[in-house]
């Protein structure tokens, strides 16, 4: 069962997942978390992906590198199709299935429309190119200013010690409170 204090939430989160339904529309939700290597990205999105869920998200996760991918091997069939011309080329295992396409750097909506089922929500780890909203992570430990490049839009701040900023600053070690901030942004 979801926590307690995501029952308020849960009405206004399954109307609205019925009118978030196509990827190309303005409506899907999609949040970039951004912050520094190491400053805790990852171990969030872990904490907050169950927490969602439990509150009736449908939640996909996106993560970035500036690293070339290859979920396959040179020499393998997958591969020499992808070389041959595959476009897309799909990998098949008895657990799971890999779909891979070209990049077109820039074309983040291309990349969202891929997405089937379509979710209620976009969670990336990365991709701070992308003109869609932010949650910036922060971590004092590490000595390194905010991640905020001017014009971003950014909803709030996760952050292990308390900042004085104009806009939200939650606190990085509780997970259940950014995801109840994250729902009422989803809301909104």
């Amino acid at each position: 069962d979801p926590p307690a204090s995501f029952t308020p939430l849960l009405g206004r989160v399954s109307e609205l997942q019925s009118s978030r339904r196509s990827p190309g529309d303005d409506c899907l939700k999609t949040l970039a978390i951004i912050g520094y290597s190491g400053s805790g990205k990852t171990t969030l999105l872990c904490a907050l992906l169950p927490l969602l869920r439990e509150a009736g998200l449908r939640v996909a996760a996106i993560t970035a590198t500036h690293h070339d991918v290859r979920w396959d091997e040179p020499g393998k069939d997958s591969w020499r199709l992808q070389q041959a011309g595959g476009e897309p080329t799909l990998l098949v295992g008895p657990n799971r299935w890999y779909l891979s396409r070209a990049a077109a750097p820039g074309d983040w909506q291309a990349m969202l429309e891929t997405l089937h089922p379509v979710p209620d929500l976009v969670l990336s780890e990365g991709n701070q190119d992308w003109p869609i909203p932010r949650l910036l992570v922060h971590r004092a430990a590490m000595g390194r200013e905010l991640r905020w490049r001017a014009g971003e839009e950014v909803l709030a701040v996760a952050s292990d010690i308390p900042l004085e900023i104009g806009v939200p600053c939650l606190d990085l070690n509780d997970p259940l409170a950014i995801a109840r901030f994250l729902l009422h942004w989803y809301g909104e």
